[in-house]
């Protein structure tokens, strides 16, 4: 009698030709815009503590706008509320192609990633929590240490120069898509005050007009679309819901073939269009003005000493790590799949640092949950460390494994494409089940 076929699922196997094509265009613009953001943020870091920081603050607090619209606000309001609806359209038409042709497109696939992202995100907040609370502190940070920021670690990845495989670097992007989807999710539900339900109604009316131009009138003329974005951006602003949920409302809604090349007026060629804009302007210019944090000795010790900030640190070091650690060995244990052969556990350990980098999303959810200035800078404080030190010790375990990942990087690069011999069989013997139908991405 011969033995029963093999029938675990290989997960985080070599992406198809076309797909790794694609990630590969995404991680580039991120990867210019994570450079940037480090940039913006070392700048900011310098402007605050230096003999010119009352200039900053100046600029950061200065009011511009139309009042009689409810839109005077302040330069860091501006990018905090209005440059990042951006990158949250961006994040929404990055979710959308994963549930188009994407890892998040069916159950069997979307399963590792959605379990490891709310993991990592559920995780984090109850460390958050756990440690607030035994300090007497209050839950009202638990959402900062939620988010993970693609770009910083992506730029992270290019000042170390390793040779992260595709396949690891598209379940990044994965995680950090589901994480921006959580924390708008958050953002809606826990900070939201004082509805203007005419103003929603608006809002909701232009996303309607939006959908029906886009997807039944197949209208392209950016002309059309930039002013009633900036009419719905307005509305939901005076609606009382933070505006960033408009850009991922947009992003869910542009029209996709589920195909890898940018076709005018698709969602690739949108997003092609956007992304730049969003990595290379909008979210440096929020760290510009968002990470500019006094640091001194005692606003170190703050963020020791004070269990709200200590507990933002401590939740994007080790509750993202344990969260997206345990949420993929869980996956990978319960659903008959077995992890890459080219991979080893310590490659998801690795990642799961990584994605401790809460930057971007983590500041602006650190503005919203501590409106005081005072109260906000010693969170902001621990953001950076937090991600600071999630950097330097995923810096340390993907330079351990750098050699291995230069050989699959290579490996790939040499891919004859569609119909190559499959991974598996090079590492794992004969292939048998699954494997025999030439199926690498399951």
């Amino acid at each position: 009698m011969s033995p029963a076929p093999d029938r675990a699922r290989t997960v985080l196997g070599r992406l198809p030709v076309p797909e790794r094509k694609a990630v590969a265009h995404a991680l580039r613009t991120e990867t210019v815009g994570g450079m940037l953001l480090l940039a913006a943020a070392t700048a900011a870091l310098v402007w605050a503590n230096s003999p010119l920081r009352q200039s900053y603050q100046a600029v950061r607090d200065s009011h511009f706008g139309i009042p009689a619209w409810g839109l005077d606000l302040s330069v860091a309001h501006w990018t905090a509320d209005g440059l990042l609806a951006v990158f949250f359209f961006v994040a929404g038409a990055e979710l959308k192609r994963e549930l188009v042709a994407g890892d998040l497109r069916s159950p069997a696939t979307a399963i590792l990633p959605v379990v490891a992202a709310a993991c990592g995100m559920a995780v984090p907040a109850l460390v958050y929590g756990a440690v607030a609370s035994a300090g007497g502190g209050t839950w009202n940070g638990w959402a900062v240490p939620m988010a993970t920021d693609i770009a910083f670690a992506l730029g992270v990845l290019a000042v170390i120069n390793t040779h992260l495989p595709s396949a690891l670097r598209a379940f990044l992007l994965t995680l950090a898509v589901v994480d921006d989807l959580g924390a708008i999710l958050v953002i809606a539900v826990f900070y939201t005050v004082g509805l203007n339900l005419a103003a929603l109604a608006g809002a909701a009316l232009g996303l309607g007009v939006f959908y029906w131009l886009h997807q039944h009138r197949r209208v392209h003329g950016w002309y059309w679309y930039l002013p009633l974005a900036l009419t719905i951006w307005a509305l939901t602003h005076a609606g009382g819901v933070h505006a960033t949920v408009t850009g991922v409302a947009m992003g869910l809604m542009l029209r996709t073939d589920g195909r890898h090349r940018p076709v005018k007026g698709t969602l690739e060629h949108i997003v092609h269009v956007a992304r730049p804009v969003s990595a290379g302007l909008a979210v440096p210019l929020f760290a510009l003005f968002a990470a500019g944090v006094t640091v001194s000795a005692d606003s170190l010790r703050a963020v020791l000493d004070r269990p709200e900030p200590l507990g933002v640190a401590l939740g994007l070091l080790l509750g993202k790590t344990l969260g997206i650690f345990c949420g993929t060995y869980l996956a990978v244990r319960f659903t008959r799949a077995r992890l890459d052969p080219a991979l080893a556990w310590a490659d998801i350990l690795a990642l799961s640092v990584l994605a401790g980098i809460g930057f971007t999303v983590s500041l602006l959810l650190s503005e919203l949950a501590y409106p005081e200035p005072a109260q906000a800078d010693s969170v902001k404080a621990a953001v950076l460390l937090g991600s600071l030190a999630a950097s330097l010790l995923a810096t340390v375990l993907l330079r351990i494994r750098n050699a291995r990942y230069r050989a699959l990087r290579d490996e790939e690069n040499h891919d004859p494409g569609p119909g190559s011999e499959p991974r598996q069989e090079r590492f794992s013997g004969p292939p048998t089940g699954a494997a025999a139908s030439g199926n690498r991405r399951t």
